[in-house]
């Protein structure tokens, strides 16, 4: 049995496969295998892959059941002691398995690590070196658009954009697998979130570096499905992971992180969109799904919550 499994979604992502599964034969750790879970794509990736790339094992849905649900029928496939999500549209340096499959081994401690993400349309432009969550509601990818020699030390972050991120499946087993009430976005932090409530460990391996177009579905930064689906998020990942004296806590940051975001996103003509969302994600906080805060030490919150605090500065300083 391998040492890892690498499980990459698809829908309609032909035009990356070939990069994406011929960087993965170029791997120098051989440790792992490959799964593709295809939701439902129209554009022949399921016949390419299976022709070009014998060696990955494929499920194909009918229909795009979202990026959570197809990622954890990948994780459910498997059975190896890591699990290292991968987007389709990623192209990997050879060492990247290896530096993440090492890194994991280094700290039982670990939940998750995350790979170093650069622009694959310009490897001179960082896309994220760690997800960091803070008090104003906000979830950002470090060093965005910054110069891509930076941030080359290995540090804890608050959580792994599962671009581009390996997981330790006995953890996962407790913590449970990513949301598939999310659909798609902000489900890693919440995943990451999680892990800390947990009182695991979520760690930055820059020199496992990943090569990254981006919004390869959604098909931009900004679009109206982008910004419904993640503003809802954004209310239910509050609801879910925080509990009620810690919303009150933050509620001076919460409500002016909101404000500002509804500003933003209706300059760009996407206001109506956000709001809709925030009222749907409101609709969510009901019935199961909401971590059971007495059964973890209060501690863990404490933690959580000075980072909250201290990543306000690290995004608002950029």
């Amino acid at each position: 049995m391998k040492d890892i499994t690498i499980v990459i979604p698809n829908l309609n992502g032909m035009r990356w496969l070939e990069g994406c599964l011929g960087s993965l034969r170029k791997q120098t750790d051989r440790d792992f295998e490959t799964i593709l879970i295809d939701n439902g794509s129209d554009d022949g990736s399921v016949d390419f892959v299976r022709e070009r790339f014998p060696e990955v094992k494929v499920r194909a849905y009918h229909r795009n059941t979202g990026f959570c649900r197809a990622v954890n029928a990948g994780i459910r496939m498997s059975r190896s002691r890591y699990v290292l999500l991968l987007n389709n549209d990623t192209v990997c340096s050879e060492r990247m398995v290896e530096e993440l499959h090492r890194a994991m081994d280094a700290d039982e401690k670990r939940f998750s690590c995350a790979a170093k993400m650069i622009r694959l349309s310009d490897p001179s432009v960082l896309d994220d070196a760690g997800d960091f969550y803070c008090a104003l509601g906000w979830a950002f990818a470090r060093g965005k658009g910054q110069d891509a020699g930076r941030y080359s030390g290995a540090q804890e972050i608050f959580a792994c954009c599962a671009a581009a991120a390996i997981y330790r499946r006995s953890m996962l087993e407790e913590t449970g697998l990513l949301d598939e009430r999310h659909f798609a976005y902000l489900e890693d932090i919440d995943l990451g979130y999680r892990a800390q409530i947990f009182g695991f460990r979520n760690w930055y391996v820059p020199a496992a570096v990943v090569y990254h177009a981006g919004s390869a579905t959604s098909g931009s930064a900004h679009n109206a499905f982008k910004v419904k689906l993640a503003s809802r998020n954004s209310v239910y990942l509050i609801w879910k992971n925080m509990p009620g004296w810690q919303i009150l806590l933050n509620a001076p940051f919460l409500a002016p992180g909101f404000a500002v975001k509804t500003l933003y996103f209706t300059r760009l003509g996407l206001g109506k969109e956000y709001v809709r969302g925030l009222a749907r994600g409101l609709s969510m906080c009901r019935g199961p799904g909401r971590v059971r805060f007495s059964e973890h030490p209060k501690g863990n919150y404490l933690r959580i919550q000075l980072q909250l605090w201290k990543n306000c500065w690290l995004r608002l300083k950029g």
